[in-house]
Order: C-alpha cells, then structure tokens, then sequence
C-alpha cells in the first residue's frame, strides 16, 4: 500500500489504481460486525433487499411476511456501535400491503422518492416513499417472481416483469401501462435483469433451464440464447441444446461494467458468460449450493481487482473471485438460509437477509492504524472538540449574522 501511495504523490501513477487495491483490500477483510445491528422488523424470512445508489444511505428490505421496510445506514451517534433504525414500514396494518409474500424491492435508480415492489398477490406496486401509499399498481394473472428497472436508462421507463406466465411483461412507467410482451421462454421466469451498459438489452432467466438475451427494440425475438455447451451439440443431450443450466435457472446479474453476466442454477451450478457475444467463459465455480425454487439475489463487487460474487449459499454467503472461480471465504453468521444479498460500493460492505429474519451487516475489518485513529477523534469529541476536518466546517452564515 506504501507503495501506490508514493508513486501517486510523485505523479507516477494512476489514483484509481490506489482506490482499486484499498477496495480490493477492504473486500477481503468482511467480517460479521458485531457492533452494527440492523434493526428486526420482519416476523417472518426476508426475501429481497436494495440499497439505493443516489446517496448509498438508505436500504429496502421485502420480506415473506409481505412487509416492505427502509432502513436509515448512517450512523449518527458517532460510536463504533450502532443500530441501522427502521425509518418506516408498509406493515400489515397498511391497506396498501401486499397480501402475499414480497420477492423484489427496488429503489428508483435517479430519485429516492420512488420504490418499486412486486409480490405473490399478482402485482406490481409503484410507491412514493413519502407517503408510503402506491402511485401505480401493475395486475398480472399469475404470481410475480421478480422485476427489474434499468439503471442507466435515459430513453425509457420500463420495469421488466417475470412471472408464472412465460411471456415478460414490460411496464411502462410514463404511460402506467403494459406496452410490450416478450415471448420465448416455455415455463415461468424467475429473474429479469437489465444491462447496466447498454439501457434497451435485457436478460432473462427461466425455470425451462434457459436464459436469453434480448434487445427490447426489436420485435422478432430474443437476441440469443446461452448455451452452456457453446454450441458444441456432442457434448449435449437432446433435452440440453440451447440450455444454460441442467435445472431452474433462478439467479441473474451483470458485472459493473456490464461486459459479463453471472447465472445461478438449482443443478447446484453457477456460470460466467460473456454478454456480447453469449459464451460460456467455462469458469468452474465448483459446486454452489441452491435449493431455492424462487428468485435467488446474488451480487458482484464494484471497483475491485479482481472482482468478487457474494452468493447466498445454505445459511453462509460464499465468496469467489469472479474470473478464477476460486472460493475465497464463507462469510457465517445466519442461522437459516440466506435468500439475498446487496453490496454498497461507497463502503465495500455487504448485507445479507435470510429465513432467520435477520439481515447482517458485514464490514472490512480495521486495520490498527484505523483504530487508533478512530478512538483519537472519539476523544476529541468527548472533550468538545470538533472532529471535522475544517474544509467540511458549516461556513453558512445565519440570518442574525
């Protein structure tokens, strides 16, 4: 680390590489943070968590119960040890709850004022945050498994839909209407998630064991379909051709950049795959345990080298080096099965919610330096002193000024 930090001063060398291997380092030292609890709202298991991107603060939890929660992650007090305090709740004495189970939360990726949530009772449910009541509510005919908004888009508003019915349903935020149907898949979809490269390509994930590709602009179908088997048909039986996983595949999710696209599958499997041209990367990952029969949330980290997969697995979370397929850790701490999982990139910490009803914090571990400096500006504080660094002092003058 000395050594990015010298040859930064001297010019010599790009900061981003500096800020990659702090990222990187902080990343390999998750641990369970015994001082942050996150405050237990839900009775019963917890489905889906997000955390939103706009200022890394607040994060929504859907749980089995049917409950939707936001969570405040500042920390206010200062001290190591804290709470994450439930800010409000959609609860069962809302009439604006959903009846069933809860399996996508989504913050709107340009404005925390907005969330969007879709369950087993069949909708899809637009909410304004400040009052806590739906703005808009999708209907569909058949369970909804999960939803997705693009992160980057600029030329549309529309929100992705799997549900039992093996069409995708895309919803339109602007017109609060179902504009377009994609059809390919033969049994229900799973999990739907938009590139966060390119803003009209979609993939999708299907219990038929495939998943494909799509650019939502054209009518004539998907765009390709992953083959697990990169074509080669020797290898496949007559039920495999054209199949992604040799069971449900209910796990999707892109890289940062967008240049690759992670699958999970119930034959105990995960996959890499290149997303422009749809080939499997043959990255062995080993056996990844699933047993789930719904959508399972799994994430990749962001501005590390190399990057990392936190994939909920049995009551741990295992972590692989994204392009090695090598088990890097097991991060333990649940006591049931852990359904979801949500990196914040501003912090490199992970939060995971499982059966148990709980979500955990896992946090980079401190290294001495760290803590000696942290109890120093503890001490300042607690003899009055400011332990602000003078150039984020409040220089605002007040009107009696």
């Amino acid at each position: 680390m000395l050594g990015f930090l010298t040859a930064r001063q001297a010019g010599l060398d790009d900061p981003l590489r500096l800020r990659r291997a702090e990222s990187t380092r902080r990343v390999l030292g998750l641990q369970l943070n015994p001082d942050r609890d996150v405050e237990r709202i839900h009775g019963n298991g917890i489905n889906t968590i997000d955390i939103e991107a706009i200022e890394g603060r607040y994060m929504l939890s859907g749980g089995a119960d049917g409950v939707i929660v936001i969570y405040d992650l500042e920390n206010y007090g200062g001290k190591p040890q804290y709470t994450c305090k439930a800010m409000c709740t959609v609860g069962r004495s809302s009439r604006y709850v959903h009846k069933f189970s809860v399996e996508t939360v989504q913050w709107y990726p340009y404005d925390t004022g907005m969330f969007v949530s879709s369950s087993f009772d069949k909708t899809v449910k637009v909410w304004d945050t400040e009052t806590l009541k739906p703005a808009e509510v999708f209907e569909f005919e058949g369970n909804v498994y999960s939803h997705h908004l693009s992160p980057i888009a600029r030329k549309h508003s529309l929100i992705a839909v799997g549900t039992k019915n093996p069409k995708i349903q895309l919803c339109d935020l602007k017109s609060g209407s179902r504009i377009h149907v994609l059809q390919g898949h033969r049994a229900e979809v799973l999990s739907v998630q938009w590139s966060p490269r390119y803003e009209h390509i979609l993939a999708t994930a299907s219990a038929d064991s495939k998943v494909k590709v799509w650019d939502v602009r054209r009518a004539s179908g998907s765009l390709f379909t992953l083959d697990q088997h990169n074509g080669d048909k020797s290898k496949a039986s007559s039920e495999a051709v054209n199949t992604a996983h040799n069971g449900r595949v209910n796990g999707l999710c892109f890289t940062s950049d967008g240049l690759f696209l992670l699958t999970a599958g119930t034959d105990d499997r995960m996959r890499l795959w290149n997303s422009a041209t749809g080939e499997n990367t043959l990255v062995n990952y080993g056996k990844v345990c699933n047993e789930s029969r719904k959508r399972l949330q799994f994430t990749v980290s962001r501005g590390c080298s190399p990057e990392f997969v936190f994939v909920p697995c049995g009551s741990s979370v295992a972590v692989y080096a994204l392009h090695t397929g090598a088990l890097v850790t097991m991060l333990r701490g649940h006591y049931n099965n852990v359904d979801c999982c949500a990196f914040h990139p501003d912090y490199q910490e992970l939060y995971s919610g499982g059966k148990d009803c709980n979500i955990l914090a896992w946090v980079p571990v401190l290294r001495t330096s760290d803590v000696e400096e942290e109890s120093a500006c503890t001490n300042k504080s607690a003899a009055g002193q400011s332990s602000v660094n003078p150039a984020f002092q409040d220089t605002w003058s007040s009107d009696e000024d």
